[in-house]
């Protein structure tokens, strides 16, 4: 069993920034087989869309709507996942969620608003 929490969500101004964090628990074993983290997010009315993802070795990638302001990052040794993002934009408002392996593992998700 595998726990996902998230935090680091909240209100912020178009233009700020915020760092997501996504700590990982449960069984060791499982935690440590997980390939690859994910951060997704659903706004109001529309579907989930995959954001980051970032493999056990580092590689990254991003939807191109959030490439060049979003990074996703990993301390595997503390089993955390961050999402640091930057010259947030309205657009960006959502509930942000971690996940691992695409989906296997979910987070409870956390509240972005980004307000004008």
């Amino acid at each position: 069993q595998v726990q996902l929490v998230e935090s680091g969500g909240g209100l912020v101004q178009a233009g700020g920034s915020l760092r997501l964090s996504c700590a990982a628990s449960g069984s060791i074993f499982i935690v440590k087989s997980i390939n690859t983290m994910n951060w997704y997010r659903q706004a109001p009315g529309k579907q989930r869309e995959l954001v980051a993802v970032i493999t056990k070795i580092g590689s990254t990638n991003y939807a191109d709507s959030v490439k060049g302001r979003f990074t996703i990052s990993r301390d595997n040794a503390k089993n955390t996942v961050y999402l640091q993002m930057n010259s947030l934009k309205l657009e960006d408002t959502a509930v942000y969620y971690c996940a691992g392996n695409f989906g296997s593992y979910w987070g409870q998700g956390t509240q972005v608003t980004v307000s004008s």
